[in-house]
């Protein structure tokens, strides 16, 4: 009987290599790796809590190139471990109770959603693939601004302010990278494939 994997294969470009269960595993926890050390390249401002990171375009790129529910078991590894104590969060903070929570609440989320446009083949021109970033951003944002605002005890508007305007072009960049990254990753998949026929 033949293992079956979580998601259909050749959707996401990690399915551009064999295997089932045993590749599943590796590959969650390989994407818990990539938003961790993402989540560890850091600027604090001074301003705000919340930090510039990469880990927004760590999500992104696992959500896409894993799938919809090996992205999400990937960010939700990381939200738990990182609830549960270890410093795997920004700054190597942990816990729930950082104003930044609902932000990693979010990456579960966004990875998720990226990871269902990929199955329809959003990652594989730059112009689905802005798309595919934009909106994993937006529910990036929707999912930490809320929680920011409870957390700090402050509006929804000021929220804002602290939690997105100050990331709108850092951001902006990151969803440009991931549009010139996920396309040119599937180019090399099939020239790698064409190779092999």
């Amino acid at each position: 009987m033949t293992a079956v994997s979580l998601e259909s294969p050749r959707h996401y470009l990690a399915d551009a290599w064999g295997g089932a269960w045993a590749r599943d595993v590796a590959l969650v926890l390989a994407g818990t790796a990539l938003i961790t050390l993402s989540a560890f390249a850091i600027v604090p401002l001074p301003f705000t809590p919340v930090p510039i990171t990469l880990a927004t375009l760590g999500v992104m790129a696992t959500g896409a190139a894993l799938g919809p529910a090996r992205g999400a078991a990937s960010a939700l590894l990381y939200l738990a471990i990182g609830a549960l104590g270890a410093p795997v969060f920004a700054g190597g903070a942990s816990g729930v109770l950082l104003p930044t929570f609902g932000y990693i609440v979010g990456y579960v989320v966004a990875a998720f959603i990226v990871g269902q446009l990929a199955r329809r083949r959003a990652d594989r021109r730059v112009l689905t693939t802005l798309a595919l970033g934009a909106i994993g951003t937006l529910s990036l944002y929707l999912c930490g601004v809320p929680w920011l605002a409870f957390s700090l005890q402050i509006d929804l508007g000021q929220a804002v302010l602290l939690g997105v305007v100050p990331f709108l072009i850092g951001d902006a960049l990151k969803v440009l990278a991931l549009s010139g990254m996920l396309p040119a990753a599937w180019r090399l998949v099939a020239r790698v494939e064409g190779r092999r026929r």
